[in-house]
């Protein structure tokens, strides 16, 4: 069962009914979830991938998750409190829930699965599902891998199952936090290259925000509680690399908007869905802060977003920060 009818739930929700199982897919909109049950299509986030027949469309929250074993939760991270307390009600004892939602809490800084925790309580079964990942490559049936993080190796293991097929593999892991640190810290660093390439700077600059906004990633993480070797897999370096170079992804579209000179509000209006990565900005600099991490490049990311600072006075401002060892 997906929650969330947006392109990566209805991704999602297609590629566990192409794995064989049956899928369920729910959204919030009720007109949209009738056009896709009677069109067999979301036209409005994935208009080219049609529903498999084993794939149902439900309106109700209810009869959605009615009898499945796992929710997936798959909604932007500013809903993702306040639909667990919808489902908490109505999930059995035995339901497992995962999410393919990223990104710190705005108010708390606090990662999805802590959310769910002091939302759902311990006991339940919970994963991350993470990676590099376009939604319409993957409603495409494009060779896809990513991670699924659960602390229960074998509650990651069978989601990994459940969702794999000939183009679509999925890799587990049991650190759930540093899976999440690296879906959240990423879309802030995919705003700086595109503020960065759309300045001009070009690809030398590009490397170098990518590859010291790593250092950056892994030291919270690991402040956090992380492990080290989690941010150069698939759902750290590999996420992090496709966020930043391909414009597919929405978090560098709009650094490239600001770039031309368009304004935040506007620029946040043509991407025309959630760009995470502004409102993650402000979250990861109050986390930074409490964690007393450095993190220069995404502090500049923030300074442009909400301080009003000339962007291209944050990159050249990098690059005159006191010499130091590479991996201090």
């Amino acid at each position: 069962m997906v929650l969330g009818a947006g392109s990566w739930g209805t991704a999602l929700a297609i590629q566990c009914a192409r794995a064989g199982r049956p899928a369920r897919l729910w959204g919030r909109d009720g007109a949209q979830m009738q056009a896709m049950a009677r069109e067999r299509v979301n036209r409005r986030y994935l208009p080219d991938a049609h529903f498999p027949d084993n794939l149902r469309v439900v309106a109700g929250l209810e009869a959605a998750i009615d009898a499945v074993n796992d929710v997936l939760i798959a909604v932007p991270s500013h809903a993702f409190r306040s639909l667990l307390g919808e489902l908490k009600p109505l999930l059995s004892a035995s339901m497992g829930v995962c999410w393919a939602t990223k990104g710190f809490e705005l108010d708390t800084g606090k990662l999805p699965n802590q959310v769910a925790r002091e939302v759902l309580g311990s006991g339940r079964s919970v994963a991350v599902l993470s990676g590099p990942t376009f939604a319409a490559e993957v409603g495409a049936g494009l060779p896809t891998a990513m991670t699924i993080a659960s602390p229960e190796a074998a509650y990651a293991e069978k989601l990994a199952h459940d969702l794999s097929s000939p183009a679509f593999r999925a890799y587990t892991s049991t650190d759930i936090t540093g899976v999440e640190v690296g879906g959240a810290v990423k879309n802030v660093l995919a705003i700086g290259t595109g503020l960065s390439d759309g300045l001009g700077f070009g690809a030398n600059t590009r490397i170098a925000l990518i590859t010291r906004g790593l250092v950056e990633m892994t030291r919270l993480g690991v402040a956090l509680g992380a492990r080290r070797e989690t941010f150069m897999g698939l759902a750290g370096l590999g996420d992090l690399v496709l966020t930043c170079t391909d414009d597919h992804s929405r978090n560098r579209r709009f650094g490239l908007a600001l770039a031309q000179g368009t304004g935040v509000e506007q620029a946040l209006r043509q991407i025309g869905q959630v760009v995470e990565g502004y409102h993650a900005a402000r979250a990861l600099h109050r986390v930074a802060a409490r964690e007393h991490v450095v993190m220069p490049i995404a502090q500049g990311i923030y300074g442009v977003l909400y301080e009003q600072l000339a962007a291209e006075q944050v990159v050249r401002g990098l690059m005159l920060r006191p010499i130091k060892p590479e991996f201090d």
